[in-house]
């Protein structure tokens, strides 16, 4: 037969358990840094993401066995980011393997319709980013880039110095 809880005892076990998973998961980012959330890379966006899920797993667990191994599997995801970011900073040959290269979808003025069909951006997506960069002249947009992690950066004024360019790929019309 099913015996219910008092309706205050789920509410306090919910927010005693989420009180703790967040504190577990300060914890987890005081150690590992600020880096922990950041939208750098696509792992990190998945990072964010499974840690988010596990939070919520965690406050709604039923008994400490399963709050201790969802605690656990959120130590095991910022150990395996905290080793991928070790190893994209000591290969080159690993961050290729890990990381996109950001695309160019304009450059000097001109939009380039072979990447925005290639990366699936539409145009008004893309003349939605340049409103948002405050553009006012086309002629301005030094490029327009599809970063790594999905942001659409945005160069414009009189020059751009080609460094900024570094390791992103063009997609010729």
């Amino acid at each position: 037969m099913f015996v219910e809880k008092p309706i205050i005892d789920l509410f306090v076990r919910g927010f005693a358990l989420t009180a703790l998973g967040m504190l577990w998961v300060v914890v987890l980012v005081r150690i590992n840094g600020l880096r922990s959330f950041s939208k750098m890379t696509n792992f990190d966006f998945v990072m964010t993401v499974a840690v988010g899920s596990l939070l919520a797993g965690a406050s709604q667990s039923t008994s400490w066995e399963s709050f201790g191994q969802i605690c656990a599997a959120m130590t095991g995801l910022f150990l395996v980011q905290y080793t991928t970011a070790r190893l994209r900073q000591a290969s080159d040959r690993f961050e290729n393997l890990m990381q996109n290269e950001p695309v160019i979808l304009m450059r000097d003025g001109q939009v380039i319709e072979e990447a925005l069909s290639r990366t699936r951006v539409a145009r008004s997506d893309l003349f939605a980013k340049l409103r948002e960069a405050n553009v006012l002249n086309l002629s301005k947009v030094r490029a327009v880039v599809l970063e790594t992690t999905g942001d659409i950066s945005v160069l414009h004024g009189d020059e751009c110095a080609e460094n900024l360019l570094s390791g992103t790929k063009r997609i010729d019309q």
